[in-house]
């Protein structure tokens, strides 16, 4: 009651004012007829004391009087004029005022309505955190979160690459102890958009490590989980976080998801906190600085902090051998030839590497991919070829080869 009351005479306090100057407005400034009336009386006054005097004869004050009773008398019609005039123009400001009283009071409520919550108290900090308490332990389950989440597009997928990771599914649920074959499975299923399937995976692979793993592991777990949810972080991917943490306080990805959750719970405080330390720590080129930067500010604002940009420390995430695409666009400020010439290198240093030591399914993708960029569609065919033959008897490697000679259009 007592925000209404003190409301209610701030905005009547306001249109008062307001009223006011309208009212005055009309009125500010006498016309010139006011004048010229305190002047006659005057000289009629001066003209009297002239005659008591005997300054001035009889005859020439009645004629001096009479002049200025005349010019009295139209100086008075003048001003009475000048106030019927002015009858009608007070009335639309006396209207204009009662409008004005009545937008202002009536478009707070307005407003009121549609972005107030009546009958909602102050909310002092203490109480602000212990909600944000409450809503930490008392939140939707991931599998309510999954059952709320809206539907995923379906990706286009080649029926070889379906094969291949179906094959996967089966030769992991065969293999239950089998922690490669479970990595692998959470690599297919999460590019496919199964991320419920991944995480799952995920989880076993975990399991069957019994504690034989690094905080990236548990990260990865919990990013699954809250893209199975749709950006919610649960309870559940919370707890994989919290052991991501403890493993490792540095990790990036935990931290950035990290504060993504203290900002849904309603500690947009906290979530700045540990944000702004880790663009501080960086590297600037990680992933998660990016996901950072693009909405710190937003979170400053939540938590009323005046934010001021912060600059990553320099340094980069340990890169994979071979042309990586990020050195593919860096290329792009160079002249044509010389783009193509840097490029070339970099394709023949990993395909000589390749074929003389051999490497990893990913790195002969990434070689697909490369030679396409280079247009030379044969030589990435030949490649592909010889990555089947060498990873025939790995199903993954062999779905991830296919993937990348997708993305190069070179299949049939």
């Amino acid at each position: 009651m007592t925000f209404w009351i003190v409301t209610s005479f701030m905005a009547l306090a306001v249109c008062l004012l307001i009223a006011m100057v309208l009212l005055r407005a009309r009125s500010l400034g006498e016309p010139a007829a006011a004048y010229d009336l305190k002047v006659y009386r005057q000289q009629l006054r001066e003209l009297d004391k002239d005659l008591a005097r005997g300054v001035i004869n009889k005859n020439d004050a009645e004629r001096t009087q009479t002049e200025i009773s005349r010019r009295i008398l139209a100086a008075d019609v003048q001003l009475q004029n000048h106030q019927s005039s002015l009858a009608q123009p007070r009335r639309v400001t006396a209207l204009m005022a009662t409008l004005v009283t009545v937008l202002i009071v009536g478009g707070s409520l307005g407003l009121y309505v549609q972005l107030g919550v009546h009958g909602y108290g102050d909310m002092p900090l203490a109480d602000r955190i212990e909600q944000a308490q409450e809503r930490a332990t008392d939140r939707p389950s991931q599998a309510q979160a999954e059952a709320g989440a809206p539907p995923k597009p379906e990706q286009p997928v080649e029926d070889s690459y379906l094969q291949l990771v179906e094959q996967l599914r089966q030769t992991a649920g065969e293999r239950v102890d089998d922690a490669q074959g479970q990595a692998l499975l959470v690599q297919h299923e999460a590019n496919l958009g199964n991320f419920v399937a991944a995480y799952q995976a995920k989880q076993n692979y975990i399991r069957i490590m019994s504690g034989d793993i690094e905080a990236l592991d548990h990260t990865e777990a919990a990013e699954l989980m809250i893209m199975a949810a749709g950006g919610y972080v649960s309870l559940e991917a919370e707890t994989e976080l919290r052991r991501a943490l403890e493993l490792d306080n540095g990790n990036g990805p935990a931290r950035y998801y990290w504060g993504v959750m203290l900002g849904q719970i309603g500690r947009p405080d906290m979530a700045y906190q540990i944000w702004s330390e880790t663009l501080q720590a960086g590297p600037a080129d990680a992933l998660w600085i990016a996901g950072i930067q693009a909405q710190i500010a937003e979170m400053a604002y939540r938590a009323g902090v005046d934010h001021t940009p912060i600059t990553p420390e320099t340094g980069s995430e340990e890169p994979l051998s071979g042309p990586t695409p990020e050195e593919m666009n860096s290329a792009q400020d160079m002249s044509p030839e010389d783009r193509q010439e840097m490029i070339r290198g970099m394709v023949s240093n990993l395909a000589e590497r390749l074929a003389n030591d051999g490497g990893t399914a990913q790195e002969w993708a990434r070689l697909i991919v490369a030679l396409s960029v280079l247009n030379e569609d044969d030589r990435a065919r030949s490649i592909h070829s010889e990555a089947l033959q060498n990873f025939a008897e790995d199903p993954a490697a062999m779905a991830l080869i296919t993937s990348a000679a997708q993305q190069a259009g070179i299949l049939q």
